[in-house]
């Protein structure tokens, strides 16, 4: 049967009727949802959207922020930065080597030619001077890197290359910010030194962490001068400052559009340090003199032929201010003007670029002579002998009453093989206490009463002897950081342990008593003779006093930190201090001030010879200790002869500007001479008066 044309025509426009007001039901559907979603961008994220579109319309170019300064205590300027516009040369990457090369010195005869017209005449340089600028033998930098060759261009310079910039491929004047270094080197390793941050942001990983900050204020510029050492790494972020921003509205085309609006760099904040200037320059004086008066001297005693570095360091003994930190010899810091220095510099200044007060410094040797020295970190040798007695009380080895008969030699080990200790010159004392063994400096009873002693007395409280005595040393901060948050500072290194390994715990206590199984940095052991003048506080030591902001507002104050404390007897601390009175040191001949000290000449087995370093630790005044010295000085001899000069003219350099008791001798001798001048004065007058 077949279908019904009528019923089938009826069927299909059903059909299509349907399928037509489905159609026009989704075409409402789809338009409702458009204008709800244009309602929603309208008025809900409208503002949003004008914002990033706004965004996407401008182009913002930073601006190098102006770097905080460094003064010394007193307010005078150890490092500044001044805001400069300085000229950069790009060698020609384009060409072959040798032209790029001819085309940079002719440009530099042209550019000699503008300095000179338009320059400051004290800034004048020569054709040489400019091409040494532009280091085109690549001893600085690759050769895409720009060159700085002029900085603090005049107003005329500036306006001129501007107007001629086509003239002058490769040209580019940029606004920066220069860091000025004191002429006079003041506490240069300590001050630290900078680089630019394209070459460090992938060595260090202080900078690595800069790659992903987002805040455009705070993104480091490739060609930043950044701190990389010293104070200046370790208070980097406080120095930095902010950048400022050029932001410009632009087309799609990247064209200006509209008017420029500026966000002014801010100024990084400024150090005032704990550092004293003429106390500082006064220390680095009398090392450089004693070096050249050892090195030469007639005296058996005093000669040290060797002897080429020396390090101090003198700490406030209540406080932790470190008032003088000297390494030496040290260098003008403004080789590194621009961030980097040259291979020449390098090469006459890179063994003493490091600060031989925390770290590892040699004298200016060649590789092979190098193993043939002792570097920065030493043994304490004799200097190790009152925490050695402290020790030794606390243990319970001995008491303050007790004797030892000091023949001049101590032996141990067994029969036929006994190791012989010896007191230098081997000298013979008889019968001492412990502040007897202090002031003799003998070894003998070092090594018999606490060495020997704490070795066989063997394991208390699940302790062995070694670890006893690491205990005591770290507690007075010798084998740990003394958290003075300098980069790169060294722990020192500890070898009683592996001495015992090797040999026997007996042998490693017995060297260890006189100072000769640990090697410690000097600024370890002024913490440590600090710890001994205050009575068992162990002092933070601190460089800055205040941090100011660039209006001159106090951010951040100065407060003593005590790092750890010792409970010791009264009596214990009596007795070293008889010691430390009665030890003989030449340089301190005619003092008017009490002091406590200790020489030390630590041995030292270098490329099959014995090198005998001199150091010397002291405080005073003796009654109400203010100031720590320490002074190490590597292949120096004998410390009282070596070292022990040096800290006297510390001590009178604090007491001359500081005060050892409270008031500063230079000013009381300024008064002193004001009153008498107005006393003379007053004379005068009057005799005036009488003869009329």
């Amino acid at each position: 049967m077949q279908d019904d044309p009528q019923k089938r025509e009826i069927i299909n426009r059903r059909n299509f009727s349907f399928r037509l007001n489905l159609f026009f039901f989704i075409t409402f559907a789809l338009f409702s949802l458009l204008i709800v979603r244009l309602a929603i961008l309208q008025f809900v994220e409208g503002p949003t959207l004008s914002a990033a579109g706004l965004d996407k319309s401008t182009k913002s170019v930073k601006l190098p922020p102006i770097r905080g300064n460094i003064y010394d205590s007193e307010g005078y300027p150890i490092a500044y930065s001044t805001s400069t516009q300085s000229l950069y040369y790009s060698i020609q990457p384009d060409m072959k080597e040798e032209a790029a090369k001819q085309t940079a010195r002719d440009m530099a005869n042209e550019l000699e030619k503008v300095f000179n017209e338009l320059g400051d005449p004290e800034k004048d340089m020569s054709v040489d001077d400019i091409i040494r600028q532009m280091d085109l033998e690549f001893r600085k930098d690759i050769i895409s890197t720009p060159r700085r060759i002029k900085s603090g261009l005049t107003n005329k310079e500036v306006a001129y290359f501007m107007e001629n910039r086509t003239n002058y491929p490769g040209v580019d004047i940029m606004e920066e910010s220069v860091r000025n270094y004191d002429s006079g080197s003041i506490a240069v390793q300590l001050v630290g030194y900078l680089k630019k941050y394209n070459g460090v942001r992938e060595n260090l990983e202080f900078y690595k962490a800069k790659k992903d900050e987002t805040d455009p204020q705070l993104q480091y510029l490739e060609l930043e001068d950044v701190g990389v050492d010293g104070l200046e790494r370790m208070y980097q972020d406080v120095l930095r400052g902010k950048n400022g921003l050029k932001t410009y509205p632009v087309n799609n085309a990247q064209r200006i559009i509209g008017p420029m609006r500026i966000t002014n760099p801010e100024k990084g904040a400024n150090l005032y340090l704990t550092i004293n200037k003429n106390v500082q320059l006064k220390t680095e004086q009398a090392i450089t003199d004693q070096l050249k008066k050892i090195s030469t001297s007639s005296n058996r005693f005093e000669r040290a032929e060797y002897a080429k570095t020396g390090f101090a360091v003198a700490m406030e003994v209540d406080t932790g201010k470190v008032v003088a930190m000297a390494s030496m010899p040290d260098y003008d810091p403004n080789i590194w003007a621009g961030g980097r220095i040259s291979q020449e510099d390098y090469e006459n200044f890179g063994n003493v670029l490091a600060n031989g007060t925390i770290s590892t410094v040699y004298g200016k040797y060649t590789d092979e002579e190098r193993n043939k020295h002792p570097s920065s970190i030493l043994n304490l040798g004799s200097t190790i002998k009152p925490l050695s007695v402290l020790i030794g009380l606390q243990e319970g080895l001995f008491t303050t009453s007790t004797y030892y008969r000091d023949t001049g030699v101590f032996a141990y080990g067994k029969k036929g093989y006994e190791r012989l200790i010896r007191n230098s010159q081997n000298h013979v004392y008889g019968s001492i206490d412990g502040a007897g063994a202090i002031r003799d400096s003998s070894n003998p009873f070092m090594a018999a009463m606490i060495g020997d002693r704490l070795y066989k007395r063997g394991t208390v409280d699940g302790k062995s002897s070694i670890e006893i005595w690491d205990d005591y040393m770290k507690q007075f901060g010798l084998g740990v950081l003394t958290e003075s948050g300098l980069p790169n500072e060294s722990k020192g290194v500890i070898d009683y342990f592996h001495e015992a390994e090797v040999a026997s715990a007996q042998s490693a206590l017995i060297f260890a008593s006189f100072g000769q199984q640990g090697r410690y940095t000097t600024l370890q052991l002024a913490q440590y003779t600090a710890m001994l003048a205050n009575r068992g506080k162990r002092m933070k030591p601190q460089f800055v006093n205040e941090i100011k902001d660039a209006d001159g507002n106090v951010i951040q104050g100065y407060e003593p930190v005590v790092l750890n404390t010792v409970d010791f007897k009264e009596e214990y601390w009596k007795e070293i201090e008889l010691g430390m009175s009665q030890v003989k040191s030449q340089g301190f001949e005619g003092v008017d001030y009490t002091y406590r000290r200790k020489t030390g000449t630590s041995e030292q087995q270098v490329a099959q010879r014995t090198a005998n370093n001199a150091v010397f630790i002291a405080y005073a005044p003796a009654d109400k200790p203010k100031l720590a010295v320490a002074v190490v000085v590597p292949d120096g001899g004998f410390g009282g002869y070596g070292a022990s000069p040096i800290a006297r003219q510390i001590f009178d350099a604090y007491d001359a500007e500081v005060g050892l008791y409270g008031v500063p001798k230079n000013k009381t001798k300024n008064d002193t001479a004001a009153n008498d001048a107005v006393e003379q004065a007053q004379q005068n007058e009057t005799a005036l008066a009488g003869n009329e």
